[in-house]
């Protein structure tokens, strides 16, 4: 049985088991697949990432000078890299990038534009597709993915660079392996100024981030289980108050997702505002919070009634620098966050805060999302799944396969 594929069966159970979150030992044995120690591997990806993309040459991108627009073509965690591209670009970015999440690419793409083909497995259909089409139409093509794959073929056959990146675990836990290629092809193209720096940094806090999150921690020492404790039996709402957080609250609902099987309403605050801040008034915000004693011991109360749980992930927003461009001003974001944090509390609804630390876009990122990574897998152990292995991911591809 390969944890890697998924197939360890269904299994779990509804109640959460509160002690399992600080038994260590329990918590390793539930984790057979080594979800946590995959996740602890952030930092490490990101330098690893870094040296292979350095033996890797991308000068010929940079030859060709600007391009008209970057598509990186993928789904999933690899379509994830480049909303990462996009976002730590910021609004003065030269050209369009895209993140493109289906077969192929567009059809307006051509030899003018670039295309960076992204699967942590190599053999995604969607990033083997994007390659081909990008080839037959002579746009620039990098490829990023496992080695010795399909995807490492296409790249050779049409003379594309080829930035290795090893497959130790699922995509979602090797989001950083994948995203720091994605972020160096962009630096080629004069499309961010990410620098050494920023990845050493980026690398020490995610380091830091999985200390302070290790499985020996207790939970009132260890804010991703911390973190786990507040969604249970929840119904998330996850905003973003930038685009950068928005970033990393569309991760959270994706590692919630697969790690911890729970739904969840994940995008960016500004567009809550438009009309999902209505949930908060809803049968599950505060309809369901009107009779709750709010002195009352939280393991006191009915599990049967199903409550919102809003994190707000703030960044703090633009620099000095960038509000002179297009982007909307930190103040404007600040205002939003802290109007739905009273909204929230206005009617009860329970409110868990993550902001941003760090002096680089990405080291910001990587603070917004190093500790909910964590808090899914701890959340999904605490059911009884192996957050490792998804059979309902497996059964869909076995489905959908021709």
């Amino acid at each position: 049985m390969n944890p890697l594929e998924g197939t360890a069966g269904v299994r779990g159970h509804r109640e959460i088991d509160l002690s399992l979150l600080d038994d260590a030992a329990a918590l390793e044995r539930n984790d057979p697949g080594g979800m946590l120690r995959a996740t602890a591997s952030a930092g490490a990806q990101v330098r690893e990432s870094a040296a292979l993309a350095a033996e890797t040459d991308l000068s010929a991108l940079a030859d060709e000078g600007r391009p008209r627009a970057v598509v990186i073509a993928g789904v999933g965690t690899a379509a994830r890299t480049g909303d990462i591209l996009e976002t730590v670009a910021g609004p003065r970015c030269p050209v369009p990038v895209l993140a493109h999440r289906s077969a192929g690419i567009p059809g307006w793409v051509g030899a003018a534009d670039v295309v960076i083909a992204v699967s942590a497995s190599g053999r995604s259909p969607e990033a083997l597709a994007a390659a081909e089409a990008a080839g037959r139409r002579g746009a620039r093509l990098v490829a990023i993915g496992a080695p010795d794959t399909q995807l490492h073929a296409l790249a050779d056959r049409f003379r594309a660079p080829f930035i290795p990146v090893p497959r130790r675990a699922p995509a979602r836990a090797s989001l950083w392996g994948l995203a720091v290629p994605v972020l160096l092809a962009g630096r080629q193209l004069g499309l961010v100024k990410v620098n050494e720096a920023d990845f050493a940094e980026t690398a020490a806090r995610l380091d830091a981030d999985a200390d302070r999150c290790r499985m020996t921690l207790e939970s009132f020492v260890n804010p991703g289980k911390s973190l786990a404790l507040d969604l249970a039996l929840s119904v998330p709402i996850v905003w973003g108050s930038s685009p950068l957080a928005n970033v990393a609250a569309r991760r959270f609902g994706d590692t919630l997702a697969a790690n911890a099987r729970y739904p969840a309403v994940a995008g960016a605050l500004g567009e809550a505002g438009r009309g999902r801040v209505g949930l908060l008034d809803g049968v599950y915000g505060g309809l369901a919070e009107a009779g709750r004693d709010i002195f009352a011991d939280p393991s006191d109360e009915d599990e049967s009634v199903t409550r919102l749980r809003l994190v707000l992930l703030r960044d703090g927003g633009l620099s000095a620098d960038e509000e002179e461009a297009d982007g909307e001003p930190s103040v404007v974001e600040e205002k939003r966050a802290e109007a739905v944090q009273q909204l929230a509390e206005r009617r009860g609804v329970r409110v868990s805060l993550i902001t941003a630390e760090g002096g680089s876009a990405l080291e910001r990122l990587a603070s917004l999302v190093a500790v909910p990574d964590f808090a899914s897998i701890y959340l999904g152990l605490a059911h009884g799944f192996d957050p490792m292995a998804v059979p309902a991911v497996s059964e869909m591809k076995e489905l959908v396969s021709p």
